[in-house]
């Protein structure tokens, strides 16, 4: 039974993410509270049962959003205030590729990177859910973006989506290609790979700019030119999502279902699906993953 804030959520659907092929292998461990063997940190489904204390829910209500690990499960337990309702105009499935990577992305580059309209954002592994939900929010504010893949074949669907500058990433290197694009360097970088990238994100990051790192895959530790950063008054920024206090993501969730859950509504913003497979699937779902063949998201379904 559902605590007195809780609510009980039948899952429908769960999006594959990159931190659950981490888990699998035993790199990203589920923080203490969280199932240590299910994983799955979003989802989409209706409601079965609310605590108490819980007005804003019912029986029936069909929800989506983030959790800590778990929602690989027929069902799950979360806080009411971490919910948000599913637009009439998108499937169960549909829905359950929204939480992760539109929260991701909406606090990072717009929580955190105070991205405005006019101002350029680059966003590196653009054809990967949060790269994909950042162009349409870039696009959302009116703000421009550069995005960077190293397959140049998913580029052009980039672009479709609204990507202003498309960059293939070649040996390597792509910082050239960012200021032919953006001549005065890009105000706010989402980087999802860290070491590899980080001496040409200081070289093409714009006066006052924001770097916001939220994944590793190119490494851990790199050295960093600080005249660089200091003459440009530049910052750094490092952020988790899965962590964060239940008060955090509860914040966070009310911001994104203010300022762009909407935007679902009028098609401005849409969740990008590589596949809807079966929950019994998930064996090649990972493999899928894993062998960087997507683009956008995987999801499973019950």
């Amino acid at each position: 039974a559902p605590g007195p804030s809780q609510v009980v959520v039948e899952v429908a659907a769960a999006g594959l993410n990159r931190a659950d092929c981490l888990q699998r292998r035993g790199f990203y461990p589920a923080p203490p509270g969280v199932p240590a063997d299910v994983p799955g940190l979003e989802f989409a489904g209706r409601v079965e049962s609310v605590g108490h204390q819980v007005n804003d829910w019912k029986a029936g209500d069909r929800v989506m959003g983030i959790v800590a690990g778990g929602s690989m499960a027929t069902r799950l337990l979360t806080e009411a205030a971490e919910l948000m309702l599913v637009p009439a105009e998108l499937s169960l499935e549909e829905a359950a590729a929204v939480p992760e990577a539109f929260l991701t992305a909406y606090d990072a580059i717009v929580l955190q990177g105070g991205l405005d309209a006019g101002q350029a954002v680059l966003l590196h592994a653009v054809a990967s859910g949060v790269g994909t939900a950042g162009i349409q929010i870039a696009d959302a504010i009116g703000a421009s973006s550069v995005g960077t893949s190293r397959s140049a074949h998913k580029l052009p669907r980039c672009t479709e989506l609204g990507l202003t500058h498309a960059v293939l990433v070649e040996d390597g290197q792509f910082a050239d290609s960012v200021l032919a694009a953006a001549p005065n360097g890009v105000d706010v970088i989402l980087d999802t790979v860290g070491a590899a990238y980080l001496s040409q994100n200081i070289k093409v990051i714009a006066k006052q700019g924001r770097l916001i790192v939220i994944g590793l895959m190119g490494g851990v530790k790199a050295e960093l030119a600080l005249g660089a950063l200091l003459g440009k008054r530049a910052s750094i920024h490092g952020s988790v999502l899965r962590s964060r206090s239940s008060a955090e993501k509860a914040e966070l969730t009310r911001s994104f279902t203010r300022e762009m859950l909407g935007k679902f509504v009028g098609g401005q913003l849409k969740p990008i699906i590589d596949e809807v497979m079966e929950m019994s699937d998930v064996q090649s779902a990972h493999a899928r993953m894993d062998g960087n063949e997507t683009f956008g998201k995987l999801v499973l379904r019950w």
